[in-house]
């Protein structure tokens, strides 16, 4: 782990990696969405079960958490559940570089429900910088179009599933305030797996009933997408700046882009790399204005109580 600690890169490049991997591994999995989600999330319990249940510090946090708390982070979970519903049922229906670079205007909706729900300010570049960002989802949304109503359906989807995500994330900055990132995350993962499984349940799908293609699916998300990147990803905060970290993230659809072409064989036309590129450059901005402005409010001790 030291030899980690002293060349962090290493964990950004196996993180962009493991979360590049999530739309391609969601593509051969040949269950229903809920099913393979619900065992992506069984499985990220599984692993992480030994390691937060190990110590008596995060088992201490868990009880003490508070009724509040709690509620918040099941909601958090439901939340989540649906963005990876969503999600999951975009790749069916549109191309993987679509999907990918639509989810991740997570951001975007984050700072726009800041704004709405929890009082806070939106500058004049970042509104230009959400404009641009939103104007490129139009241009890949017209891209699709072409291609019939099923690719338009899967870039509404994939939005929907990034609006889901920005709710999750705002729910996640309210109770970490008082509860760690092991705890919250571990309670959270819980109840998106319970709220997956109920999801297959009233469907009429069976967890056990596709074979064993859901499980092994389910399983490399955990491991490549879930702990091998968005976990890595949190673990190198300690070492980067957040507005590096988010910038690394959005090497995700180009990557995943580049291995659907040659997996999938489907090769993004002129129009959809155009709304990418405003996608992942408003993204970009806006993520640049967020940090400068955390940073001004660190120096002057603005809302500090």
């Amino acid at each position: 782990m030291r030899y980690l600690e002293k060349r962090p890169m290493i964990m950004i490049v196996i993180g962009i990696i493991g979360i590049s991997l999530s739309s391609i591994l969601i593509r051969y999995g040949e269950a229903p969405s809920a099913v393979t989600a619900a065992w992506r999330l069984l499985w990220t319990v599984a692993l992480m079960s030994p390691v937060t249940l190990g110590k008596a510090r995060n088992q201490q946090e868990i009880r003490g958490m508070g009724r509040k708390n709690l509620m918040l982070s099941i909601l958090s979970g439901l939340f989540l559940s649906l963005h990876f519903y969503l999600w999951f049922e975009s790749l069916r229906l549109t191309t993987v570089a679509s999907a990918a670079t639509i989810v991740c205007t997570e951001v975007i909706w984050v700072s726009l429900g800041y704004w709405l729900f929890m009082k806070g300010r939106i500058g004049l570049r970042a509104l230009i910088a959400i404009g641009i960002t939103l104007a490129g989802s139009v241009l890949v949304a017209l891209s699709d179009s072409g291609e019939g109503q099923g690719h338009l359906e899967g870039d509404i989807l994939a939005l929907l599933a990034a609006i889901a995500a920005g709710a999750y994330t705002l729910l996640g900055r309210v109770v970490r305030r008082d509860v760690s990132t092991t705890v919250y995350t571990y309670v959270v993962y819980g109840a998106c797996a319970a709220a997956l499984t109920l999801m297959a349940v009233i469907q009429g799908d069976s967890l056990a009933g596709f074979g064993l293609n859901p499980v092994i699916v389910g399983l490399a998300l955990a491991v490549f997408s879930t702990i091998l990147g968005h976990s890595i990803f949190s673990w190198c905060l300690k070492f980067f700046s957040p507005s590096f970290v988010s910038a690394s993230k959005l090497c995700e659809p180009v990557i995943a882009a580049i291995l659907a072409s040659f997996l999938f064989g489907e090769i993004p036309v002129w129009l959809q790399v155009l709304g990418a590129a405003m996608i992942l450059g408003g993204v970009i901005w806006y993520s640049r204005i967020e940090n400068a402005e955390a940073n001004r409010r660190e120096k002057t001790g603005e809302g500090k109580a």
